[in-house]
């Protein structure tokens, strides 16, 4: 791992077993608009925001309970001079028990400051980690975006143009 790829951690009271299926259930933390399956090793799926970004991602390490790995296979931004700058990037989750909690570990390998979409993605990432993942995890209903249905500033400014 790099210290610069992008990192985020959360701690919930759920157990592994509920973070691992809202981490899986990518319709309902991160869009609305994903086409495929996104549990099982060698799923795949579809993501769009509008024409904002595009990407299909492979799941390719899963350990129920403990990790999920994608690879983002092909990418599309919108707004970078190099369109596929995800493309090759692994974002990883990593489940593990730590002090009578769930920690839930996410390093986004590969998305690295050196990227024109580093610090819209580092929003991104922040947004659906820290804010609608958790609340899936905890509430049972996250916040994912879809088209008209913009979750973070960068999106609803990507979204007018």
């Amino acid at each position: 791992m790099s210290a610069t790829d992008f990192t985020t951690t959360i701690k919930v009271d759920q157990s592994p077993e509920d973070v691992f299926n809202a981490i899986t259930n990518v319709r309902g933390w991160w869009s609305e608009e994903v086409e495929g399956n996104s549990a099982k090793l060698n799923d795949e799926f579809d993501y769009h925001y509008e024409d904002v970004h595009r990407c299909k991602v492979k799941l390719i390490e899963v350990v129920p309970n403990k990790k999920i790995v994608w690879l983002v296979e092909q990418n599309y931004f919108k707004f970078t001079e190099d369109k596929t700058e995800w493309t090759g990037t692994k974002p990883t989750f990593e489940i593990s028990e730590k002090e009578g909690q769930t920690e839930l570990h996410f390093t986004h390998f590969g998305l690295v400051p050196e990227y024109e979409c580093f610090d819209i993605c580092k929003e991104g990432w922040t947004n659906y980690i820290q804010n609608s993942l958790l609340k899936l995890i905890t509430t049972g209903k996250g916040a994912p975006n879809a088209s008209g249905k913009p979750q973070t500033d960068t999106e609803k400014k990507l979204s007018s143009k």
